[in-house]
């Protein structure tokens, strides 16, 4: 059984905690154990590292070190966690003037970086588990049709994610693709959903989030799978305002990754927590039984 130390960030622990449940219970199932450790902030990769380059390496250096003086690999259950570990480990290991200033700072606290360890995203540890994942679902999920949406952070910059193709990505629908679900092209996969402008300038976020909607809407989807914390709430909480601001009805539930494949499962939505969603996914569960 491979050990990892589990980030789960901010925002799920603070605002969707049923997402690390259903998390916890298919790594359990697929034979993927994890641990905790006391991680801050990632931080944000869309937030510090803009206006303080060298604060943004210094902190997500100091998660780092706390993965590796375990010796453990992380598994990220966030995309922009993923990307700002990622990137701040890829920076470090590749420009010693940067690390040398960085492990200023964290000898202050008595820590080194050292770049021992790898960031993983956890759709691309359950990918390189597939065959176990497919040996624990005991519910196909046969005519279900399910638009993906991998997410910007996922996959940008390729640099250093090297998790999927930014153009036409592949990786959640091999993996829904394993449930029984059908999979459902649609021509803004690869579009962000809005929520990284949303805070500043909501109405551009609304007009991105429109053109995605529009789109996941003319291809019959039942249900959009994320594999972000982000684009889940922008999915999950704006639909009901986009409704009325465009005066078209947006009503498309949403499950993470790990819901999906915990209730291919056989795990209950109970125990998961499906009734904490604001787009209610009663239709979504009968029609899976």
């Amino acid at each position: 059984m491979t050990e990892y130390k589990m980030f789960e960030g901010c925002t799920i622990g603070n605002r969707i905690p049923f997402i690390e449940a259903a998390s916890r219970k298919v790594f359990e199932k697929i034979g993927v154990q994890t641990s905790q450790a006391p991680f801050s902030c990632c931080p944000d990769p869309t937030g510090m590292k803009s206006f303080d380059n060298d604060a943004w390496l210094a902190i997500g250096a100091r998660n780092l070190c706390l993965a590796e003086s375990e010796g453990k690999d992380i598994i990220s259950l966030c995309n922009g966690c993923a990307n700002t570990l990622r990137g701040v480990s890829t920076q470090l290991k590749h420009d010693s003037n940067k690390k040398a200033k960085v492990n200023i700072e964290l000898a202050k606290i008595g820590k080194e970086f050292k770049g021992s360890i790898d960031v993983k995203h956890f759709v691309d540890v359950i990918k390189a588990n597939l065959d176990k994942v497919k040996g624990a679902i005991i519910k196909q999920l046969g005519g279900l049709k399910v638009a993906c949406h991998p997410g910007c952070h996922y996959m940008r910059p390729v640099e250093w994610m090297e998790s999927d193709d930014p153009i036409r990505p592949k990786n959640l629908k091999e993996i829904v693709a394993a449930t029984g679900a059908q999979v459902v092209d649609y021509d803004e996969l690869a579009l962000c959903c809005g929520s990284a402008v949303n805070n500043a300038y909501p109405e551009h976020g609304a007009e991105v989030l429109k053109k995605k909607m529009d789109s996941i809407k003319k291809s019959g989807a039942d249900v959009i799978v994320a594999n972000c914390p982000a684009c889940f709430q922008q999915f999950d909480t704006q639909q009901r305002d986009l409704s009325k601001k465009y005066e078209t009805e947006y009503n498309i539930p949403v499950l993470y990754l790990t819901e999906l494949l915990a209730l291919a499962m056989g795990i209950s939505a109970d125990e998961i927590g499906l009734k904490f969603h604001r787009v209610r996914a009663n239709d979504v569960l009968a029609k899976i039984g």
